[in-house]
């Protein structure tokens, strides 16, 4: 394509906003409406996504090792676990270092058992190099010698692994579907404006225009209703997040959690949601050209 026919299609397509003003606000607003959700949907779903990755990395095997073992038998023991399939890394702790935290967050009332007293196992804690992997692996580290027991947090590791692989899969279809509203929301709108202009079409082809220059104005004009619509998400989204941000972090932090950070991620996020609005949009024309205009 020429410039200078670029430009032509370019002015036209401006022009075509203008002279249909109501019509292009209300295809603006469709975008609009539909890429807040969006946007929305998509700040949530990935800040639950990392949320769900920091929970599965702090789901850990705890292997209790039997009273009575000694210093030999346990480094024996603790090979033998880093020598299984799946195990990332195995740290010990002792039965005081258990009871400290023990004390640490129920009270100092815990500080009775002491010596004797102290009813706690010796501990390894086993990472996993896939969280879902815990499950197996404290299985096979019950059958070990020296093992008195192996947890993992049971049915509630379970429960957990299958919610965050269930809100992931949820997560991609509600996105597709947002998605494929907005692009028939755009495609009625702009058909709307087609149908409008349907006698200047008619006048545009008797005069020897080609298809393809028949449908580049309304192509341009699609994504410009797509890159407009896109604007306000943007403002809205980049101002709300960062407010949830300042007023979550610290609290969320302080459990072990965190959320993405604003600069790089809204920047990605604000590229990605301009790119899905001009394609959108640019769709959406092309869907009305092929369905009403039958040029």
């Amino acid at each position: 394509m020429k410039i200078r026919t670029l430009k032509r299609h370019l002015n036209d397509s401006f022009k075509s906003l203008k002279r249909n003003g109501w019509m292009s606000i209300a295809a603006v607003s469709a975008v609009t409406v539909t890429l807040l959700l969006v946007g929305i949907f998509f700040a949530m779903i990935f800040n639950f996504n990392k949320i769900s990755q920091d929970i599965e990395n702090d789901v850990h095997v705890r292997v209790m090792i039997e009273r009575g073992t000694t210093s030999k038998q346990k480094d024996q023991l603790q090979k033998k676990l880093e020598k299984m399939a799946s195990v990332k890394e195995v740290t010990y702790s002792s039965r005081k270092k258990e009871l400290n935290k023990v004390v640490g967050s129920y009270g100092q009332s815990f500080k009775m058992f002491t010596g004797d007293d102290n009813p706690l196992y010796d501990v390894y804690t086993v990472s996993t190099t896939k969280p879902s992997q815990t499950i197996k692996v404290a299985k096979q580290a019950k059958k070990l010698k020296y093992v008195y027991d192996a947890t993992y947090g049971g049915n509630n590791a379970k429960k957990l692994f299958k919610v965050m692989s269930s809100v992931r899969k949820w997560g991609v279809g509600f996105t597709l579907l947002l998605l494929f509203v907005a692009v028939f929301l755009i495609s009625n709108t702009i058909r709307i404006t087609i149908l409008s202009r349907r006698d200047e079409i008619g006048i545009m082809r008797l005069v020897g225009a080609t298809n393809a220059y028949i449908r580049w104005p309304f192509l341009f004009e699609g994504a410009w209703v797509g890159l407009l619509g896109v604007i306000i998400p943007i403002i809205v989204i980049d101002l709300g997040y960062g407010w949830v941000y300042r007023h979550m972090a610290l609290s969320m932090a302080s459990a072990g959690y965190s959320m993405l950070k604003p600069g790089i991620f809204l920047f990605q996020l604000d590229l990605t949601m301009a790119v899905i609005g001009i394609v959108i949009g640019a769709l959406g024309s092309v869907i009305s050209m092929r369905r009403f205009l039958k040029i």
